[in-house]
């Protein structure tokens, strides 16, 4: 490839990564003011859940609102502006239920509520958020949450960080640049995930559309980039919980580790589905078997199963695992140590929660991968 044809592509490639980043402010169109921030938010045929944040950005550059370049380096340049907002109030409504939250010192707000109508069968639903105070400010923004639907047979919890994508998800200028700059060379997705959480989705009959859950260790900054690398990698979307602002609590000094977010998280999911079963997926490399065998301790009957992607490669790791491995088989559930996805998705194929065409698939994805790669 010339020199001048990839600085074109490098040009265009930023193009696009300013306008991902830049995205979030875009709701003022310039003006600046006060922002809500809804987060997919997850709920049931009784209650919903929902995360946020409230913020001041500034208002600047509105008159060049038709040069989208100028238009987006402005508007990333507002976003790393913007000032959290502590202590305002957010009214919540969904149909005939409303209720009012507030938010945390770093402008963060969590919405758990009842709700007197229950959503209608599909999977996706709009509710209205809105900004009581401060009084003499106004902000509004349409929020989104998921219920899973009647004939969901199971659901799908895993993380993302070395599970989904490689290693640096917290870095976004390196997501970025593999994102954009490298497209569909980037190594973004490991190979077969596109694949094997499709036929997670689908289900072993097809159309069973169950629901998946997403968890990860990065900060709130990067999560609108996550939503375009799922976009982009036709992965299923699905609620992304951020777990360093999970265990938000007002007037702690110290946050609680990661790994504890986690657990809660899990925990949280599997409470708002009582009578639904789950598989767990995460990596070797970040205690995600110790903290997927807990939950399963305490929630006997219902972890249909555990997969877990082999980073560590190293034998202390491996033998770890393999004892939580004869754990979690004593408690009736399989803890699967798999190099690939491939040897996921036949796992997950004999117990019949995925089809052979999801196995098939996942195999296709993998041999494009290596051919790529040669």
């Amino acid at each position: 490839m010339s020199f001048q044809r990839r600085l074109h592509r490098y040009a265009r490639s930023l193009r696009r990564g300013l306008h991902v980043l830049a995205a979030p402010v875009k709701g003022d169109n310039g003006r600046g003011g006060l922002f809500i921030e809804a987060y997919r938010g997850y709920g049931s045929r009784s209650r919903l859940f929902l995360m946020g944040r409230v913020f001041r950005q500034p208002g600047f550059g509105e008159s060049w609102r038709e040069d989208r370049l100028r238009r987006d380096l402005i508007d990333l340049i507002r976003r790393l502006l913007r000032k959290p907002i502590a202590g305002a109030r957010v009214r919540v409504r969904y149909k005939d239920t409303d209720t009012a939250v507030h938010t945390d010192r770093q402008g963060f707000f969590r919405v758990t509520m009842e709700l007197g109508t229950m959503p209608s069968d599909v999977s996706w639903h709009e509710m209205q958020l809105s900004l009581d105070s401060p009084p003499d400010e106004r902000a509004a923004t349409t929020g989104r949450f998921f219920t899973p639907l009647p004939r969901a047979r199971y659901g799908v919890i895993s993380d993302i960080d070395d599970t989904v994508v490689y290693t640096g998800v917290a870095n976004t200028a390196r997501m970025m640049w593999r994102l954009f700059a490298q497209g569909a060379e980037s190594r973004v997705v490991f190979p077969g995930v596109p694949a094997l959480y499709q036929a997670f989705h689908a289900g072993r009959d097809g159309d069973e559309e169950n629901p998946l859950f997403y968890v990860s260790r990065a900060p709130w900054s990067i999560y609108q980039v996550l939503v375009e690398v799922f976009r982009r990698n036709r992965i299923p979307h699905g609620p992304i919980l951020i777990l360093r602002e999970w265990g938000m609590k007002r007037g702690s000094l110290l946050p609680r580790r990661t790994k504890d977010h986690k657990q809660d998280a899990i925990r949280h999911i599997l409470e708002m589905y009582p009578d639904m079963r789950f598989i767990l997926i995460g990596d070797s490399g970040q205690r995600d078997p110790e903290v997927y065998n807990r939950i399963l301790g305490e929630y006997p009957g219902r972890i249909l199963g555990i997969y877990i992607r082999d980073v560590s490669n190293t034998r202390e790791r491996s033998e770890a695992i393999d004892r939580l491995a004869r754990e979690a088989r004593e408690a009736g559930c399989d803890l699967i140590l798999a190099a690939d996805n491939l040897a996921m998705a036949e796992h997950a194929a004999s117990e019949g929660l995925i089809g052979d065409r999801g196995v098939n698939a996942v195999r296709e994805e993998q041999k494009r991968f290596e051919q790529e790669d040669h």
